[in-house]
């Protein structure tokens, strides 16, 4: 295989038709169909992407053939196979998705057939050719591993559709205003919410964390840092509302014990360790702050008791 890299192309390559077969990644790269042999993203952050693998190597993946919810990259132990870090929209990979999504590039999807293995999984039945798909939407969540992990909705666009394939060359010409958009909001890596919540909450516990009663000073005059935490998490697919009434203030240890559910919190206000199941604390009170448990019952319902029985 060739250590060039090839041009960044949207569309179905010339002479290959939808279910076409394929060996392997050697072939892929020379029909032009996937340009990163062993990566299951093809693309950048400043191309976009033109291709992905559908290969079974993470387990939160949806396949309903023309609907797609895909798993982007980034975490995985390469050794085990298993999640050992949150995923990134920032990844190369992950943000070039978000790049198609932004400016309506299609993206080939190509499947791997009789995939097997534990750690380093193959495609031992080859590759087939399933289209092209639109990435209609992603959102950042927290897989079943529990780890963040960025997810992408595609829909197959129809057989025969006029989609024609477009040589990408960030530096021909300026960038849209669209364009500049789409990639300010990948840089940020973060959804847009509504700030004032989170400094009303802090502001209402002095920057105090509601579970451990740490205050983390950060400089000589007092300045403390604390985290708002949503309870019932926001964005897709919790939905949960950017209210004082589902936010904490906590320090960030807190923060990430209790967004991967490993605290939870009863009707009561106790703090339940979710591992051990053991008490931990009163969840600390302040006046003008009140805390909503239709919000609290929606984070225990997410992360089910773990302690064994």
């Amino acid at each position: 295989m060739t250590s060039e890299r090839k041009q960044v192309k949207f569309g179905t390559p010339d002479g290959i038709s939808e279910g076409d077969w394929f060996k392997g990644h050697a072939e892929l790269y020379a029909k032009y169909l996937h340009r990163r042999p062993g990566r299951g993203i093809s693309g950048t952050f400043a191309t976009g992407a033109d291709s992905i693998i559908l290969s079974g190597g993470y387990i939160d993946d949806e396949d309903n053939g023309s609907e797609i919810i895909y798993t982007g990259e980034g975490g995985r132990d390469p050794d085990t196979g298993r999640m050992i870090a949150d995923q990134s929209l920032t990844d190369d990979g992950n943000a070039a998705l978000v790049i198609s999504q932004g400016l309506g590039y299609p993206v080939r999807v190509i499947e791997g057939l009789d995939v097997r293995g534990k750690t380093r999984r193959r495609a031992m039945g080859g590759y087939r050719y399933r289209g092209l798909y639109r990435v209609t939407d992603h959102w950042l969540t927290y897989g079943r591993e529990h780890f963040l992990i960025c997810r992408f909705h595609l829909l197959k666009v129809a057989s025969g559709s006029d989609v024609q394939p477009c040589p990408v060359d960030p530096l021909a010409t300026g960038e849209t205003t669209l364009e500049r958009a789409t990639r300010r909001y990948v840089a940020q890596n973060r959804l847009v919410r509504d700030s004032k919540v989170a400094r009303k909450v802090k502001h209402l516990h002095n920057n105090t964390c509601q579970i451990c009663s740490l205050r983390l000073v950060v400089s000589p005059t007092g300045e403390a840092h604390s985290e708002a935490a949503h309870i019932q998490a926001v964005g897709k697919p919790h939905h949960g509302a950017d209210l004082i009434s589902n936010v904490l203030c906590l320090c960030p240890n807190c923060h990430a014990l209790f967004d991967r559910g490993a605290l939870h919190i009863t009707d009561t206000f106790d703090v339940i360790d979710n591992v051990t199941g053991r008490f931990v604390a009163e969840l600390r009170q302040a006046q003008g702050h009140n805390i909503g448990v239709e919000f609290i019952q929606r984070h225990r319902d997410r992360w089910q008791v773990r302690h064994p029985e």
